[in-house]
């Protein structure tokens, strides 16, 4: 159950091992390819063209996609077993993670993930988005924080060049954004930026970033995490090369700030009217304190982006406090520590939010080694027919779509791309995007 890349890279390893064995992919949009389509900042063409080598795989005789079905819903897990030996779930995660500070509930103060679903044209998000606010402000200090305020500084004609819909284009075109302010809790050599991703924040012709001399501090604790990994010693390198140049003159400007930690969003009217961070300190570790020095931002906006979080699946045992499906290696344990025959998770549903897309390689393989080591055990399913399932759909009256749908779609995003003299325009609305991968 789902077709992103923790579920494709899952098939793609069943299918070139020496079981002979038939997959279908199930999605709940009608499009494949989950966080690279509706996860992935649009600017983003290197990840993006991950879809290529996803694509090889769906192309495999043997994998089967059928999309536009939503589970739980259209389909529950003991009808799945009657057509299926065996169920891996690769559902992800999509909701964001609590922040519990005062004020986070006022309008204005947004969840990252909510932000990304709209930007990156979402069919189940509302067309519209809120970009009021001159000042804002980011908190988190990961890839997808960064996303966040690449999108909110940047201007909307330099996203002329991605698929992102009319409808984000005019919005973000509208935004009267001047400075996006984004706020770490520890230093520099604890963000959890990537390298490329940070060094992309200054490629904009538009978009001054800022970061404060007063910022690039480092303990015992920092130093070693820099002799340690590379990546991190790459990460400070640049930041510690932005706090010393001259300030720009580009129009907007994008702050990156550290030792802030939030303690409240402010408000007035039920409306965000500034942010309070609290000073921190490096404790000798790579962990920091509270100084009990408050400084207040005037932001008109607040985006946390302080984590992803999986939602429940029906019939599925959840740990609410980890946003995964309890298992081991891959297999589903039940409360009581006991695998449910026949059951598999993969990707975020299985490790939690953590890691890149590559790193989703690693944890299929060891599911599908879980599943290979089981086959022995699993019980045959009522059904052997592969259009067993297609009919069943078809009873439903569920709209589906397939892989040879998805070229339709395809196709069809690229010639609306042609015609705005662009290479794509995503198509957002779920009903348009299931009609021509039907026709």
């Amino acid at each position: 159950m789902g077709a992103g890349p923790a579920g494709i890279y899952a098939a793609d390893i069943l299918d070139k091992s020496d079981a002979e064995v038939t997959v279908d992919l199930f999605e709940r949009m009608p499009a494949p390819f989950g966080l690279i389509r509706y996860g992935v900042a649009p600017d983003h063409p290197r990840i993006k063209g991950i879809v290529t080598a996803l694509h090889k795989v769906l192309d495999k005789p043997n994998i089967r996609l059928l999309g536009n079905i939503d589970y739980g819903t259209d389909i529950k897990l003991e009808e799945l077993q009657e057509f299926y030996d065996a169920v891996i779930f690769s559902t992800g995660a999509s909701a964001d993670r609590a922040l519990d500070i005062p004020g986070v509930d006022l309008d204005g103060s947004h969840g990252a993930a909510d932000f990304v679903s709209w930007y990156d044209g979402h069919p189940d998000v509302p067309r519209t988005w809120p970009l009021e606010a001159s000042s804002v402000a980011v908190l988190g200090v990961g890839n997808v924080a960064l996303d966040v305020a690449r999108i909110l500084a940047k201007t909307a004609d330099e996203l002329l060049t991605t698929d992102i819909p009319d409808n984000v284009y005019q919005g973000l075109k509208a935004s009267p954004v001047t400075d996006v302010h984004v706020f770490g809790r520890r230093g520099p050599a604890q963000a959890k930026f990537t390298p490329l991703e940070l060094r992309e924040l200054d490629h904009s012709p538009n978009v001054e970033v800022i970061v404060d001399p007063e910022d690039i501090e480092f303990d015992d604790g920092s130093i070693a995490a820099l002799r340690a990994s590379k990546q991190i010693d790459m990460v400070v390198k640049t930041l510690q090369e932005w706090a010393i140049r001259d300030p720009g003159t580009r129009p907007r400007r994008l702050h990156l700030h550290f030792f802030h930690s939030p303690s409240e969003v402010l408000g007035a009217d039920g409306r965000v009217t500034g942010l309070r961070t609290e000073r921190t300190e490096l404790t000798g570790d790579g962990t920091v304190r509270g100084t009990g020095e408050f400084h207040d931002w005037d932001v008109q906006a607040v985006y946390r982006a302080v984590g992803y979080l999986s939602s429940h699946l029906p019939e599925l045992p959840f740990d609410h406090v980890g946003g995964v499906v309890p298992n081991q290696a891959g297999r589903v344990l039940d409360l009581d520590e006991n695998q449910l025959p026949g059951v598999y998770v993969t990707g975020w549903i299985k490790r939690g939010p953590i890691g890149l897309i590559g790193h989703t390689k690693g944890d299929a393989a060891e599911t599908i080694a879980s599943l290979l080591t089981d086959a022995d055990t699993l019980t045959a399913p009522k059904y052997d027919s592969p259009d067993a399932i297609l009919d069943f759909l078809a009873a439903r009256g569920i709209p589906f779509t397939t892989w040879e749908g998805w070229g339709k779609l395809d196709a069809h995003e690229k010639s609306l791309g042609l015609a705005a003299g662009r290479e794509r325009v995503k198509v957002v609305e779920r009903e348009e995007m299931t009609r021509v991968s039907r026709t």
